[in-house]
């Protein structure tokens, strides 16, 4: 899932170097931290947190063939 949400994050961003994700895996659910650049934060989120929601729910969705609960937290 860590994956998953750096190359969607990387194509967002004017820095995709500096994209780093970290991934806490639990019995049942998964945290995925994505932490960008400060001036790539409004890109990541979005206008009233669209992008990231969209990025949420395909995460959520692609989880759900594992039958994990995914959390993606932006830092």
């Amino acid at each position: 899932m860590g994956e998953l949400v750096k190359v969607i994050a990387q194509a967002l961003v004017d820095n995709p170097e500096e994209v780093v994700v970290n991934e806490v895996e639990g019995n049942q659910s998964i945290i995925v931290e994505l932490k960008v650049a400060p001036e790539d934060m409004g890109k990541v989120i979005g206008k009233q947190g669209r992008i990231a929601k969209a990025i949420r729910t395909v995460v959520k969705a692609a989880a759900t063939k594992d039958n994990k609960r995914v959390i993606v937290e932006i830092i």
